[in-house]
């Protein structure tokens, strides 16, 4: 696993954290508007984080889950909606790293990333099929060299945005729904029409509305590997992981406002123990369970990650359900801790210890990949499998 206190890890996480600082002044203004962070966005393509997955040999830093997350748990402190961004983003770049690598128009694409910071979005929910991103409706039509897609995407973050789009279809009009590919498509090499509209509780600042995607490109922007291989072995567990990055983040701002509310009463009245001083004990141990989860996760990735087999055995993918099930849920008791610690404060906006934000977008958790989806998934694979019931296994 990679050490966090590595000069490489250091430098990212200083380039992080002066993108926060940008992100934190317009986190309220891009959650009022529900407009993309750009302001975040643009500190992002100005420090090169965009392309600082990719490998050193192609321009980026060669970071790995470890460092990305962190990067995720900064940003997630400032502006959940920028965070939620660069994590899509880098799930998106995750499937090029792991699955395009031996390409050479993909290792091409991978040096534009890098040197031009272009930003990646995924089209993989559809109508009909809603987050069951293993299958699909639509099919992509390869004519010689040319390959051509339409599909009825209900969610596409930040589509408007973005320079590239990864999305999904059945490998050929004739394969079975479940039989896919991925294939990146540019930004001139797409229209995009409108078809559902982001006004949302939380996340507004993600823009994930919903469009009619028509592209036409170069059929060699197929990645070479199947997308069942694609999602098994570098999507699942940079998806729940980097989430999960970005949720702690979240709850983790949230108890930094509850202590300092309960520092504040204890310096007023430093002969009595704050009424809320329980309640911060409490969520820090929540908290410290969430941080945990995500080291492990990330951990047992890194042991895996050289193993296809142990990246697609049922034991990794329930152990990445489990994650995105337990952090998702979790943050919530801790913001909920944290606005009965701060009171009227917490539920006000405007304050130094407003959590409404907080809260509203933790709402998203759960339902981004809906919880109900997932443990529908883990009960089918627990019929068989046998669960882990060692502490280091």
């Amino acid at each position: 696993m990679t050490v966090l206190g590595s000069a490489t890890a250091m430098t990212l996480c200083e380039r992080m954290r002066r993108v926060a600082a940008i992100a934190a002044t317009h986190a309220d203004a891009v959650d009022t508007a529900a407009r993309f962070p750009r302001e975040a966005v643009d500190a992002m393509r100005q420090e090169r984080l965009l392309g600082c997955q990719i490998p050193v040999e192609l321009g980026g830093d060669g970071a790995s889950v470890a460092e990305i997350s962190e990067l995720c748990t900064i940003l997630g402190q400032a502006c959940s909606a920028a965070a939620m961004v660069f994590a899509m983003h880098q799930i998106k770049v995750s499937s090029l790293v792991s699955h395009g690598e031996g390409d050479d128009w993909h290792r091409g694409f991978m040096a534009r990333v890098a040197g031009e910071q272009l930003l990646l979005a995924s089209a993989t929910t559809e109508g009909g099929i809603g987050g069951n991103l293993r299958n699909s409706i639509c099919a992509i039509e390869v004519d010689g060299d040319t390959c051509r897609l339409q599909k009825d995407a209900t969610v596409i973050s930040y589509g408007t945005e973005a320079d590239a789009i990864l999305i999904t279809s059945r490998a050929h009009p004739a394969a079975a729904s479940s039989d896919q590919v991925m294939t990146v498509f540019l930004k001139d090499q797409y229209t995009l029409e409108r078809t559902h509209v982001w006004d949302t509780l939380g996340m507004r600042g993600t823009c994930s509305d919903g469009f009619l995607f028509k592209g036409e490109a170069p059929a060699k922007q197929i990645l070479p590997r199947p997308f069942a291989e694609i999602a098994a072995q570098s999507m699942l567990a940079h998806s729940h992981i980097l989430w999960s990055a970005v949720w702690y983040g979240i709850a983790a701002d949230a108890f930094v406002k509850a202590q300092a509310f309960v520092r504040a009463a204890a310096r007023r009245s430093p002969d009595q123990v704050p009424p809320g001083a329980l309640r911060v004990a409490e969520a820090s141990a929540l908290l410290q369970g969430v941080k945990a989860s995500i080291v492990a996760a990330i951990e047992k990735y890194d042991a895996a990650r050289q193993d296809e087999d142990k990246l697609s055995a049922m034991s990794f993918a329930v152990a990445m359900n489990n994650l995105k099930i337990a952090s998702s849920q979790t943050i919530l008791s801790i913001i909920n801790h944290c606005m009965l610690i701060c009171g009227i404060l917490a539920y006000k906006n405007g304050t130094p210890f407003s959590l409404g934000r907080h809260l509203r977008d933790a709402h998203s958790a759960q339902l981004m990949i809906s919880n109900d989806r997932i443990l529908g998934n883990t009960s089918t694979m627990l019929l068989v499998h046998k669960q882990d019931t060692s502490l280091y296994g």
